[in-house]
């Protein structure tokens, strides 16, 4: 990605990048909203000097930004960012107080997550099991078997090595956001399956690196390919989906973990959240379900 003009920003995404170790999504998506908020307040105040910026200039970006219909969502992500930022310029000494104090964040309906039904997640599983023929579709079959039984994110599962995979232990290392590690239990089916794909990549291809998933032509897997693999097979074999991405699957394995009875601070650490809230949305289907049970076996329901 390109350098960002001003030292105070390219300090903050290095800092990010290097000693954070943030993903390289995650680091593009810091640089691209300060980079934008860079260009808004050269043309709007003709400068950019971190120690002068103020709440209401960041305001008037902010109401550019809803003026041009962004949603509220993404307009809090850039706000987390400029906070983000700020505070390492407090941190560094650049500034003695953080300008945003007094931006409030504008409040997002919270809407519930996509998933797949328990029936079709098994059935989906079993038909790309049957069409392995070819190295498309051995990808396809261990990308949907991977995110579906870890709910693994799709940075994460792309940079997985072999080595952080123990068959013996049948379990996987995960190195996640902020470059924490957790550990994800697998099962057997699913270790054989991994195991089966090692053994096919090192038939065909001359292995270089240590990264477990590869493409056709032997090259690391790269993000876009891993998302249309998933997206094609979500579309050819689950009608019901409005959404059909690898963040489903991880949807899906949570959904499904506290249906059947999973604690969810449990599940936050499968997950790898940082915040039990950011884990509580799963239990949308399990309340539901409570409230049927409820409804059709109480007397006074």
């Amino acid at each position: 990605m390109p350098l960002l003009t001003h030292p105070d920003l390219q300090s903050f995404i290095d800092y990010l990048k290097f000693e954070k170790r943030y993903s390289e999504h995650t680091v593009r998506s810091y640089h691209d909203d300060l980079e934008q908020f860079h260009k808004y307040m050269l043309d709007q105040y003709g400068q950019f000097s971190t120690g002068s910026i103020d709440h209401i200039q960041i305001r008037s970006w902010l109401a550019a930004l809803k003026e041009k219909k962004m949603s509220a969502k993404s307009i809090n992500r850039k706000i987390s960012t400029l906070k983000s930022f700020f505070k390492y310029q407090l941190r560094t000494g650049v500034i003695q107080q953080s300008p945003m104090g007094k931006i409030i964040s504008p409040r997002v309906s919270k809407r519930l997550p996509v998933f797949i039904k328990e029936d079709d997640a098994g059935q989906l599983i079993s038909t790309l099991a049957r069409s392995t023929e070819d190295w498309k579709s051995l990808n396809t079959h261990l990308l949907i078997a991977m995110f579906y039984e870890t709910g693994m994110r799709l940075s994460e599962l792309i940079n997985l090595k072999e080595n952080q995979v123990d068959f013996n232990k049948r379990q996987i290392k995960v190195l996640g956001k902020g470059n924490k590690e957790r550990i994800i239990p697998v099962n057997m089916e699913l270790t054989a399956i991994i195991r089966n794909y090692i053994q096919h990549k090192r038939k065909e291809f001359e292995q270089k690196g240590d990264t477990l998933l590869i493409t056709e032509k032997g090259k690391r897997m790269y993000t876009k390919y891993a998302y249309l693999l998933v997206n094609k097979a979500l579309i050819d074999n689950v009608k019901t989906l409005d959404k059909k991405s690898p963040h489903v699957l991880r949807h899906t394995f949570a959904t499904h973990l506290t249906d059947n009875g999973a604690n969810v601070n449990a599940v936050k650490d499968l997950l790898g959240h940082s915040s039990l809230a950011s884990t509580q949305v799963y239990t949308h289907n399990t309340i539901g379900k409570l409230k049927n049970v409820h409804k059709n076996s109480h007397p006074k329901a």
